[in-house]
């Protein structure tokens, strides 16, 4: 398992504390399972095969074939 910090607003932080209190759950185990959740709906076929590739030669070649997006498109495709 991996260390992550984060930044959230106060208002988010009391409501997945209430949420882990009541649940019996850590914040941490909330967001890791919120964020496996979200993942897993919002992955996209070309990102769960480049994931599953151990073949640099091959990881190479997918990404040439792709079409890349800038950073405000990103944006906007997760609701940021």
């Amino acid at each position: 398992m991996k260390r992550l910090n984060i930044t959230i607003d106060e208002e988010l932080y009391e409501k997945a504390r209430a949420m882990a209190f009541f649940r019996k759950e850590s914040i941490s185990e909330i967001i890791r399972k919120s964020l496996k959740d979200w993942m897993e709906n919002k992955m996209e076929k070309k990102e769960m095969l480049l994931l599953s590739v151990s073949d640099e030669k091959e990881i190479l070649e997918i990404l040439s074939k792709d079409k890349f997006i800038s950073s405000d498109e990103t944006k906007k495709i997760l609701d940021l």
